[in-house]
């Protein structure tokens, strides 16, 4: 039975940043179909992308040939509950892994704050959360299995095809198609999070201590203003009593308050852009204090139903307060609406080749807009802040970079190239963004 193909299905990403219409849409069910997709598309001179569920704002995932739905290839293959390692098909969502590990007593190390991706697209794009002693998604592969553009499915660990794995565990899905992914995974854990409105300058003034003690910190600041609301994240055993939000406490603070209120503010904004301002000053007061304990993935993750656009960049950690003081100074000097919160995180360095904290510890600076406001002129002004305190864009996220700048922020970067030239050298898993970022 061949693998199923659906003729001319229009893709568009979550945020409507990027659409396409490619030219067949295929769906594998096994690592067998989807290398035959690979083989057929080669043999029809087409492109191919695998494609999960849509959430980069960036062009990483835009299909131009071959779109690979990856939703079929979600299931299960191992897991050893006494290692920690489990390995599940590329497509599967996060939130899916999670009830699996959910029921072998095991969680991930650290997540973002969606679970609607698929694990295959989170390492593939350099997805990661916050903790300054923690890294992101890729650091917690241990093995992929990889169809490369010949069709072969070749197994890559840090012993067996060591670089091949070094360029694909964060491979911008340019040197093969990821099938399978094995995760070193951790002991389930609760987290107790306390979340309270601080003041901007008493946040910068005390930064490194709050990073310091605090398992996993962020904060959101609310342009405009001087209010933030800090996150604070601490890591419990599953046997210490928990006080997980009542269901009427998660559907107003997670459903109404950071969702439909929240939507219907920037609503507003839009219509009235003089309005924003003191939106975002009741903002930052409705997003008030609270203290709860549950299991981690429930705290790290949110559901996000407000569609926005996002820039993110890496920083050297000691050039953060400069950056966000900037930052409030161009907002006003320039003019600009803004309507969503500045979040920054937080990450150790580690030493994979594309990482974006590579070789250095990290603050992440994020900025939004909502899809009802004109981000380029506000995005195009945070870009030459974090381009001057040598930052490095998220590779799913909106940014203008190329291939000469960013080589010039990667010690790796050649070393990826490379590896690229060797398992993709027809360029069969390329499009216009890679094109960009990596070159032709």
């Amino acid at each position: 039975m061949g693998t199923p193909v659906v003729e001319n299905a229009r893709w568009q990403n979550w945020s409507g940043t990027e659409a396409a219409e490619p030219v067949r849409t295929v769906r594998p069910e096994g690592v067998e179909e989807l290398s035959a997709a690979v083989v057929a598309a080669g043999g029809d001179g087409l492109r191919v992308k695998a494609v999960g569920a849509g959430h980069s704002f960036s062009a990483i995932a835009v299909p131009e040939g071959v779109r690979i739905d990856m939703g079929g290839l979600d299931e299960v293959v191992s897991v050893d509950p006494r290692s920690g390692l489990v390995t599940v098909e590329a497509g599967m969502p996060l939130w899916r892994l999670n009830q699996v590990l959910d029921a072998h007593g095991l969680a991930l190390e650290n997540m973002g704050d969606i679970d609607r991706q698929t694990i295959s697209g989170a390492i593939s794009t350099g997805t990661h959360g916050t903790g300054d002693r923690y890294r992101g998604f890729a650091w917690q592969v241990k093995g992929v299995k990889l169809v490369l553009a010949n069709g072969e499915a070749v197994q890559c660990t840090e012993f067996e095809r060591p670089e091949l794995f070094a360029a694909a565990r964060l491979g911008l899905g340019a040197v093969g198609v990821i099938a399978e992914v094995t995760l070193q995974c951790v002991p389930a854990f609760r987290l107790h999070a306390v979340e309270r409105p601080e003041r901007l300058d008493a946040v910068l003034g005390g930064l490194d201590e709050l990073v310091a003690e605090n398992d996993h910190f962020e904060f959101y600041w609310f342009p405009h203003t001087d209010r933030t609301l800090t996150k604070r994240n601490n890591r419990h055993a599953m046997s210490e009593r928990g006080r997980a939000p009542s269901r009427l406490s998660y559907w107003w603070n997670e459903g109404f308050t950071e969702n439909t209120l929240f939507s219907a503010s920037n609503r507003v904004g839009v219509r009235f852009p003089g309005m924003v301002p003191r939106l975002n000053r009741i903002a930052g007061r409705v997003w008030s204090a609270r203290e709860y304990t549950d299991v981690s993935h429930r705290i790290f993750t949110s559901p996000r139903s407000v569609v926005f656009r996002e820039m993110e960049y890496a920083l050297p950690r000691e050039a953060l307060p400069t950056v966000l003081r900037e930052l409030k100074a161009l907002v006003e000097r320039e003019g600009h609406t803004v309507s969503f919160p500045v979040e920054v995180r937080f990450a150790a360095a580690d030493d994979i080749w594309l990482s974006t904290a590579q070789g250095r510890r990290t603050a992440y600076v994020a900025v939004h807009q909502f899809r009802g406001h004109d981000h380029v002129p506000y995005f195009r002004n945070c870009e030459a802040v974090f381009d001057a305190a040598e930052g490095r864009p998220h590779w799913g996220k909106m940014h203008t970079l190329g291939a000469a700048e960013l080589s010039r922020r990667y010690k790796h970067f050649e070393d990826f190239r490379r590896v690229r030239d060797e398992a993709d050298p027809e360029r069969r898993f390329a499009n216009a963004y890679l094109e960009r970022v990596l070159g032709a």
